[in-house]
């Protein structure tokens, strides 16, 4: 059941993206935007959490998850090294995905032609 739930709550969190590209003039920048910082602002009300127990990776693997995942940074290294934790925290936890992000885009461009449109 585990699988299943993580389908249908990635799923549904894709879903609600992709009906406000549809029905709404958001551009998909702001919608990334917003799903990042409604992850922070779910996790630090603590309701994020509650949701990544219940549904896995289907709640991690979303840009909700990666808000997430900085805010729970920040508080750890607020909680650790006090002010200077604020700068470092989200970035220190965040920091497997935004290389993982950065190393395959730059295969990608490496691998095909990009082409203007």
């Amino acid at each position: 059941m585990e699988y299943v739930w993580a389908f249908v709550v990635g799923g549904a969190l894709c879903v609600i993206g992709q009906i406000l590209i549809d029905k709404t003039k958001l551009t998909p920048a702001r919608i990334l935007v917003s799903y990042v910082v409604s992850g922070v602002f779910l996790g630090a009300i603590g309701l994020y959490p509650k949701l990544v127990d219940f549904a896995g990776a289907g709640a991690t693997v979303p840009l909700t998850g990666f808000g997430n995942t900085l805010a729970k940074g920040v508080r750890e290294a607020v909680a650790r090294d006090g002010f200077l934790g604020i700068f470092t925290g989200g970035l220190t936890a965040a920091a497997a995905g935004i290389c993982a992000a950065v190393l395959f885009g730059l295969l990608a461009g490496l691998i095909f032609k990009p082409k203007d449109k």
